[in-house]
C-alpha cells in the first residue's frame, strides 16, 4: 500500500498517514474539495447561504481569533510546514471543546483564548459531520 491507508468506516472517511508527503497531498485535495463546495454553495444559493454577510460580517474579531488559533495549532503540530489542518493529529473535538469551555474567559498556556479554541473545535466538529453527510 502506498503512503497512506484509507478506508470507509461507519459511513465516514478516516485516513491514516505514514509520511508527510502523502499527508500534505491529502490536505491539498481536501482544500480543493472544500473550495469547490464553497463555490457550489455560492452558485446554488448565494442568497440562502450568505457566508460574507451572514458570518464574516457578524463575527470579524472572533473569526480572526479562530484563524490565529489555527496558525498556532498548525505551527505546534506541524513545525516548519505551511498552515494546514493535520486531521490525524486533531481528533476528539467534542471532548476538547468542553474542556476549553470550562476555561472560557481565560488564556491557555500557548497564549490563545480558550473561547477561541471552543469556536475552532466547534467548527472542526461541524465540518467533519458535514463531510460525512451525503
Amino acid at each position: 500500500m502506498s503512503g497512506y491507508e484509507q478506508w470507509i468506516k461507519d459511513g465516514g472517511r478516516e485516513e491514516r498517514f505514514y509520511d508527510d508527503e502523502h499527508r500534505q497531498a491529502l490536505n491539498r485535495a481536501l482544500h480543493e474539495q472544500i473550495r469547490s463546495e464553497v463555490d457550489l454553495i455560492a452558485d446554488a444559493g448565494r442568497k440562502s447561504t450568505p457566508i460574507a454577510t451572514g458570518v464574516l460580517d457578524y463575527f470579524p474579531l472572533a473569526l480572526a481569533e479562530v484563524a490565529r488559533v489555527s496558525k498556532v495549532g498548525s505551527d505546534q503540530h506541524n513545525p516548519g510546514e505551511p498552515l494546514h489542518w493535520a486531521r490525524d493529529k486533531s481528533t476528539g473535538h467534542a471532548d476538547c471543546l468542553l474542556r476549553h469551555l470550562v476555561d472560557r474567559g481565560k488564556i491557555d498556556t500557548d497564549g490563545m483564548r480558550h473561547s477561541a479554541k471552543v469556536a475552532w473545535r466547534a467548527l472542526a466538529l461541524l465540518q467533519t459531520e458535514l463531510e460525512k453527510t451525503p
